[in-house]
């Protein structure tokens, strides 16, 4: 038997107060501590083919993407599944970039977005 062992309780509002921090200090630390979210940013519609859905977006959003070209960077879309209309030359896009490689080693860029409507 544990003799000696007093049993103390703490006030609610204490121990409300205390969780409360306590989330606060792990939402604090994942924001700042957490990994980088990618921004969805806008840019025009330069060009779209739709064999092998190759896209092209100008504009201040793209112009210093790494592997622009000329102030344009070029491609491939995802669309989303809710996605039911193609991308026209001049249509404000909303997207992220995310960069990686090909099969073959390549460069290669994925542009996952939408039309702005």
């Amino acid at each position: 038997m544990l003799l000696g062992v007093a049993n103390t309780t703490m006030p609610t509002p204490v121990l409300v107060a205390g969780g409360a921090l306590c989330l606060l200090g792990g939402y604090l630390v994942g924001v700042v501590a957490g990994p980088d979210t990618p921004q969805r940013t806008t840019a025009v519609v330069s060009s779209f083919t739709a064999a092998g859905d190759r896209l092209c977006l100008k504009g201040e959003a793209v112009k210093d993407a790494d592997g622009a070209e000329d102030g344009v960077l070029c491609g491939t879309w995802r669309r989303s599944a809710a996605s039911s209309s193609t991308p026209v030359k001049g249509q404000e896009f909303r997207f992220v970039l995310v960069r990686g490689q090909d099969s073959d080693r390549k460069p290669a860029t994925l542009i996952y977005g939408d039309v702005v409507r």
